[in-house]
């Protein structure tokens, strides 16, 4: 697995887990499901996720979205 499909993984996890807090706790939970999607609108135009630099410090190997 290399950095892109990483922050992929995590940024769909985290999405599924707000819907699952949403329909449990509150809708305020949606917020994290916005922060998602604005961090990933974001990364898709400046290359910047700190996400991908994490997944980096961790050893996951470089893909072609997030390069050093």
């Amino acid at each position: 697995m290399n950095v892109d499909r990483a922050v992929l993984a995590m940024a769909g996890t985290v999405t599924l887990i707000s819907v699952l807090l949403v329909a449990t706790v509150s809708s305020w939970w949606l917020l994290l499901t916005g922060f998602v999607g604005l961090n990933l609108l974001q990364s898709s135009f400046t290359g910047f996720c700190p996400a991908a630099i994490v997944f980096r410090r961790l050893g996951v190997r470089s893909g072609c979205a997030f390069e050093r």
